[in-house]
């Protein structure tokens, strides 16, 4: 019995040691990530998991590093491993959005970042699903996943300025004027936003309010090569052919 207990005891201790040291490779492959160290950060998570296959943050981890070097099809591999593992990991999910999206895989990255979401209710989650509606042009959808942002934070200006973007492309130019004015009540350096207010406003015939509002933009950057061009236009338009060829020559 003595020697039973002893064996058992060796044991446990071998055990608690290769936890800790599964715990270390992780905490190391991580510290070579930060430091953009992907070659090596990788060996770490390997070692990592070949002491414990069910390691899941080892699995997220490795498959963060492989998108980094954008190896997109390994990531997916780990990250899905981690979710067979533990299938809420949000960052999981986040990670797969980000893979499927790098490979322009736009349908998948929907689908993956909608679960991100539900286990991340975060408004950051709730953007990446409306941008990536945009790019498919499901521009109704993407605005509902907007407004889910807006509802966590009512100022989040990245929400506000991509709603009014998906609004002008559904013709709604008075909806995404009052937004993008919100935008640059919150931020007054939001030169997007200026610039996107001028696009709204030519596109309505409003040739003047169009130019002071890229003229807003360019008291930001004065070097904003969109918000040059949309002034070109905008002089053009007003019949200021001189003005706008002095921009031309220096776009």
């Amino acid at each position: 019995m003595k020697v039973l207990g002893v064996l058992l005891c060796i044991f446990l201790l071998s055990a608690v040691c290769i936890a800790e040291e599964t715990e270390y490779f992780d905490w190391k492959g991580s510290k070579l990530y930060s430091a953009k160290n992907y070659t090596e950060a990788l060996t770490y998570f390997e070692k990592a998991l070949s002491q414990d296959p069910s390691y899941v943050d080892a699995w997220i981890h490795k498959g963060d590093t492989q998108r980094a070097i954008k190896d997109y099809n390994s990531s997916l591999a780990s990250y899905n491993s981690a979710l067979q593992l533990d299938g809420n990991r949000a960052a999981a999910w986040s990670g797969i959005t980000e893979d499927y999206t790098a490979l322009k895989d736009y349908a998948n990255a929907t689908i993956s970042a909608a679960k991100a979401t539900e286990m991340d209710n975060s408004k950051a989650n709730w953007l990446r699903e409306g941008n990536l509606l945009q790019l498919r042009g499901m521009y109704k959808e993407a605005n509902e996943k907007y407004d889910g942002a807006i509802a966590l934070d009512p100022n989040y200006t990245s929400a506000l300025y991509k709603k009014a973007i998906t609004l002008m492309l559904l013709n709604k130019i008075n909806e995404a004027t009052q937004l993008l004015d919100q935008v640059i009540g919150i931020d007054p350096a939001h030169k997007q936003a200026y610039l996107a207010k001028g696009v709204a406003l030519e596109a309505s015939g409003k040739n003047t309010e169009a130019q002071q509002a890229y003229d807003k933009a360019l008291e930001i950057d004065p070097a904003y090569a969109q918000a040059l061009s949309g002034k070109m236009h905008t002089l053009l338009a007003l019949d200021k052919t001189e003005e706008a060829m002095k921009i031309f020559v220096n776009i």
